[in-house]
């Protein structure tokens, strides 16, 4: 697939997960009312942090909680990758105060209108949501403190320039938090080209040897990862994106669910230099 067209395909499916709800990666997607309560709680937010946020902001996309490891001050400006409804955001708003700035950015207008009548009903006047590609950040040179991203780097099919906008808009020594997806072991050809798969989370995913090197290309030093764990997909024949990669590639769904074996979830740090 040509990068456009993974875009196109990843912002469409995104569209549809704001305008109806649920997760693409988490377990039990989509299935039930709270499955995103239990979808992040699995992948470590806690009920205090879940009932900070207007409801509608946690779609249960995560795959880790890069708030809890980005050590956020006061008066700090944050960057947020693929902010989607705005749920990491207004994590951070409170940790960074009035006195600090929250910017998130997604390339999904649905998932803007949502996240900004979210900041709207939460009264959040130090955040801003703004429409743009993680390739192509519309943030200045040299003006964030801290960028975090969760689950959202994987569905790039441009990872090299990500990291090199990160670095771009960071100031010196400003510093990244983000909790992704990467693979233990290689998956086939065409699982990795299906659009099920790459919303899913799993075809965009890269080896950790391959992900790691595009940040440190980037020029981050101090890179570290903080945790990782394998994801959880306990009800992974519920997921939509299983259900479509079944169908659009006629794989069974054993054979489908053996290889999500290999995806894990790490969460990963850098300081620019």
């Amino acid at each position: 697939m040509k990068k456009e067209e993974i875009r196109k395909e990843v912002r469409k499916g995104y569209g549809k997960i704001a305008t109806y709800g649920g997760s693409c990666c988490g377990s039990g997607c989509g299935c039930a009312p709270d499955a995103p309560k239990i979808i992040s709680k699995a992948v470590g937010y806690s009920d205090e942090e879940m009932s900070q946020v207007p409801d509608g902001a946690n779609l249960g996309l995560g795959c880790g909680n890069p708030i809890a490891l980005a050590s956020l001050k006061k008066g700090e400006t944050v960057l947020d990758l693929g902010s989607g409804a705005g749920f990491d955001c207004f994590l951070a708003a409170k940790k960074v105060g009035k006195e600090g700035r929250v910017i998130g950015v997604d390339m999904t207008p649905e998932m803007l209108e949502k996240a900004r009548n979210n900041a709207e009903k939460g009264g959040y006047s130090n955040v801003e949501f703004r429409l743009g590609e993680i390739e192509n950040l519309p943030v200045a040179d040299n003006s964030v403190d801290v960028v975090i991203s969760n689950c959202v780097i994987n569905l790039s099919p441009d990872k090299e320039r990500v990291f090199k906008e990160v670095s771009r808009v960071l100031k010196p020594k400003g510093r990244f938090m983000v909790s992704d997806t990467i693979l233990s072991k290689p998956i086939p050809k065409p699982l990795k080209e299906s659009i099920g798969a790459y919303i899913g989370c799993l075809g965009g995913a890269v080896t950790k040897e391959e992900y790691l090197g595009y940040i440190k290309d980037a020029g981050f030093r101090n890179v570290k990862i903080e945790g990782e764990t394998v994801f959880p997909l306990d009800s992974f024949e519920s997921e939509p994106f299983a259900k479509s990669v079944i169908k659009e590639l006629g794989i069974p769904l054993d054979e489908v669910k053996d290889y999500t074996k290999s995806i894990v979830s790490i969460k990963v740090s850098g300081v620019k230099e």
